[in-house]
């Protein structure tokens, strides 16, 4: 396998530091963003001379774009780009916080975005490269008490897809990596949880976040296997632009956009009833 440069946001821990650790292993070096000093050291610390830790806050646009420019410089034309850092918000659609949502659009989305405009015009200029972030297997379903979650995941989804279209002309690979349940800490550390206050939820929701936060440290997908999956793709010549992770994620993945489909289908009589008579097709 050719040795590759990558970047790779929220390294110090789940997912992210399982894809920086898969990357090393295979011989690659790896830059990693982390939010302390102590973070950097121990990611460092993993393999001297091929990890590279860089403190980073994805919301500060300005320092992700220096982040970007400087490791293009001191570490090399970076290969591989992961926009990685994000958590979680779990909470009712009507007891969650405004600013809670802005906040989850804030991280997940836009420091995503922040993230791969960085890195685009190097690998432009280049005519190649790999862009991947992670959504979620709830970028492609939905689920109760998630809903700034998803709909975070379901706005990344939607520009990765759009920006896929764009830049193949020019040599670039982009990938949505959608995980399912994974052993992270991202159901306890990483997850922020909205105060309770409606009580007409109680029936609904109650059993769901207890069965998450029971869930905790049992998850059935294998970060270390996630990561080699993740490695093997930006090896390929022709890499998905959407890789589900995990066989639970399959299994809710396919449930959902069978919903979907079967909803197109049995109200596309009505939907045509919309037309002009004549009229440019898409």
């Amino acid at each position: 396998m050719q040795q590759q440069k990558w970047l790779i946001t929220g390294v110090s821990t789940g997912l992210g530091l399982a894809f920086a650790q898969a990357a090393l292993t295979a011989g690659h070096t790896v830059v990693g963003t982390v939010r302390s000093e102590e973070d950097l050291w121990a990611f460092e610390g993993l393999k001297p001379g091929y990890a590279h830790g860089r403190i980073l806050d994805v919301t500060d646009d300005d320092a992700v774009s220096s982040v970007i420019t400087e490791a293009e410089q001191s570490v090399g034309p970076l290969d591989v780009v992961v926009a990685n850092a994000g958590y979680g918000l779990e909470g009712t659609f009507e007891e969650t916080p405004l600013a809670d949502v802005r906040r989850q659009f804030e991280v997940n989305v836009f420091g995503a975005v922040a993230t791969l405009q960085a890195a685009l015009p190097h690998m432009r200029q280049r005519r190649r490269g790999r862009l991947m972030a992670v959504t979620s297997m709830g970028g492609l379903m939905a689920v109760p008490g998630m809903s700034a979650y998803c709909g975070s995941k379901f706005a990344l989804e939607g520009i990765l897809e759009a920006l896929g279209k764009e830049v193949a002309q020019f040599g670039i690979h982009v990938t949505a990596i959608e995980p399912g349940s994974f052993r992270t800490d991202w159901a306890g550390r990483s997850m922020t949880r909205t105060v309770r206050s409606i009580d007409d939820y109680d029936e609904l929701f109650t059993p769901i976040r207890e069965a998450r936060q029971k869930a905790s440290g049992n998850q059935l997908g294998n970060p270390a296997k996630a990561g080699d999956a993740v490695v093997h793709i930006a090896s390929v010549d022709q890499p998905p632009a959407h890789l589900v992770l995990g066989s639970d994620a399959l299994r809710l993945v396919t449930d959902a956009r069978t919903a979907v489909d079967e909803d197109i289908r049995a109200w596309e009589p009505l939907s045509r009833t919309t037309d002009f008579a004549e009229g440019a097709q898409l």
